[in-house]
């Protein structure tokens, strides 16, 4: 990706496509339910007590940046926009780190919805704001292992005269030879695979109490299922996407002319959307959540009742 072009040489103007407009829309809208639940979250104490929903506030923190970084990055490319190296590394880093914060988070609800079904008298001492705290450090430091593996390769690779090119920006310009994509591949592999079978050990233990469970506890139970499951699936999405690079690589060789639609779609499937479902899970079924939500919005403007109220006021003082 990198190239030996001049600063004036990094800019290559194209037209808007109908394809940027799409991907600007469905982002503006995703980062604007985001930050009205971060608001939320904010605004309502309650909530800055409870593990659940303060793991939720970093997942909504981690996809806003992971979108809005994300979508810079596509921006760029289209429109073939070239930086400095030092930049695209420093865009990359924080990429490169929230691309998996997201998914451990997941992993770290789906334990701790394992925790209040499975563990209901020990819930209040693993799960306390301190607990939940020193997890968010480690979710961070867990994240960053493929994110240091990555650029590790890259800077020992990498020749000191690459540093002083501009390149057109992408996370793959940092694999400057195939094996470095097998290790990251590898990596990343890895990394989903305990989380899936973390996903899946959470959900057979949360099956087995809502086999035994009756009554109030039993729907609890239920609902803990809908919400483990939602979270696979969305680590599902998560996971995909590092199978994305191999099935260009496949089309690249069939049809050139379609690889492009393809990035396009996978861009959409499986970065954008995974991004998603995290205001779908918690902010939309949470009760507690859209009862804030209700709250927050200003009831509809009423001429009649203002002008009787206002009668009111008048005759009764």
């Amino acid at each position: 990706m990198a190239g030996n072009n001049s600063v004036n040489d990094v800019f290559f103007p194209r037209p808007v496509s109908y394809r940027v407009i799409i991907v600007e829309i469905l982002v503006i809208i995703f980062l604007c339910i985001n930050m009205l639940l971060i608001v939320i979250f904010v605004k309502k104490e309650c909530f800055h007590t409870s593990a659940r929903y303060i793991l939720f506030f970093v997942t909504l923190l981690s996809d806003s940046v992971l979108l809005l970084m994300s979508d810079i990055l596509f921006i760029l490319t289209h429109f073939e926009i070239a930086m400095p190296v030092w930049l695209c590394i420093t865009i990359s880093v924080v990429v490169l780190l929230y691309f998996i914060v997201t998914p451990v988070t997941l992993t770290a609800m789906t334990l701790e919805r394992y925790v209040a079904i499975c563990m209901p008298l020990r819930h209040g001492q693993l799960c306390s704001t301190r607990s939940t705290m020193y997890c968010i450090l480690i979710i961070h430091g867990v994240s960053s292992g493929p994110c240091i593996i990555i650029l590790s390769m890259f800077f020992a690779s990498a020749s000191l005269n690459f540093y002083k090119q501009f390149m057109i920006c992408t996370v793959d310009a940092f694999t400057l030879y195939r094996w470095q994509d097998h290790v990251r591949s590898a990596v990343y592999q890895f990394y989903f695979l305990i989380m899936g079978i973390t996903i899946a050990y959470s959900y057979v233990q949360i099956m087995k109490v809502a086999k035994a469970a009756s009554g109030e506890k039993k729907k609890l139970t239920h609902k803990g299922l809908k919400t483990v499951i939602l979270h696979a699936f969305q680590l599902l999405l998560c996971l995909i996407q590092l199978w994305c690079p191999f099935i260009e690589i496949a089309v690249f060789q069939i049809d050139f002319s379609l690889i492009l639609n393809v990035r396009y779609f996978n861009y959409i499937m499986f970065n954008i959307a995974p991004r998603c479902l995290s205001p779908l899970i918690y902010g939309l079924r949470d009760e507690n959540f859209f009862l804030a939500l209700k709250n927050l919005i200003p009831p509809p403007h009423n001429p009649e009742k203002d002008k009787q109220k206002r009668m009111d006021v008048l005759m009764y003082g």
